[in-house]
């Protein structure tokens, strides 16, 4: 299987570098998400898509409309599930709320500034966006464990991940890299299904997948960016990811980051 094109963060040349650096500072993330590291794979939308939606991800509106979402979302009740069945100690349950906080909170900033910016092409006269004051600058999040990649796990561990990524009703070429950074524990990626049984039972996730498009979709509906034309010949291939990503792939992961951090006993999602 062929993987979507992407720049990982190691691998970015200096100019992508500096913009991955932004996208991390205003949102608060250790990491760039898959999205923003497949963009960066065409040639000059990573600029053009983050220009359109600095602003937003910057501001206050986006902070308040963060934290509806999270709290609108209805998850099915977890099962009794306890996680030790992985093997973990408390030091590595640190490691993994970690990760879960970083996805959660990724997934619904990206959800909602890039759903803005493809409801503005399907909606090119629709007035633009007034949005709240910028929000103070948050403090650096604390480190994570590096993302593996595919190619570099053990066949058994890789093929735990793609099993995973098989339970989403996406291109299947997209591996969630939420999947990949917890290969770097085995013993979750095997107790997962069971700890999420609730959610990945059919027809469930396509449910809250949908419902929570729908959410995200309201609350960016006035806050639309403006924006410059898409790239020479990027034009396809933007809409494409833009449609994949905020219609099957940050909504379909979203819910099972916060079953995650329900079920390792977070709190709330930050603004």
């Amino acid at each position: 299987m062929i993987g979507l094109a992407e720049i990982r963060e190691a691998d970015a040349p200096a100019a992508t570098a500096v913009i991955y650096g932004q996208i991390k500072e205003a949102s608060g993330l250790p990491l760039v998400n898959l999205i923003w590291r497949h963009f960066a794979a065409l040639p000059e939308v990573l600029p053009w898509a983050w220009a359109a939606v600095e602003p937003l991800i910057r501001s206050t509106s986006m902070a308040q409309a963060r934290e509806r979402l999270a709290a609108g979302i209805v998850l099915p009740p977890a099962p009794g599930f306890d996680w030790r069945e992985a093997g973990l100690d408390n030091g590595e349950t640190a490691r993994i709320g970690a990760i879960i906080e970083a996805y959660t909170r990724g997934n619904i900033t990206n959800l909602l500034a890039l759903t803005a910016l493809r409801l503005r092409l399907e909606q090119p006269k629709a007035p633009a966006g007034r949005l709240l004051p910028v929000t103070p600058p948050r403090p650096a999040p604390p480190a994570i464990d590096p993302l593996p990649g595919i190619a570099s796990l053990p066949p058994d561990v890789a093929a735990m991940v793609r099993g995973l990524a098989g339970r989403h009703d996406g291109p299947p070429d997209i591996i969630p890299s939420l999947y990949l950074h917890l290969a770097h524990w085995p013993g979750l990626l095997r107790v997962l299904p069971r700890g999420l049984a609730a959610l990945y039972a059919p027809g469930v996730l396509e449910t809250v997948r949908d419902a929570t498009r729908r959410r995200a979709e309201v609350e960016v509906a006035e806050l639309l960016p403006n924006t410059p034309p898409l790239p020479a010949g990027m034009e396809d291939a933007t809409r494409a990811a833009l449609g994949h990503f905020t219609t099957r792939v940050i909504p379909d992961l979203l819910p099972v980051c916060l079953a995650l951090r329900q079920s390792f006993g977070a709190s709330a999602v930050p603004a």
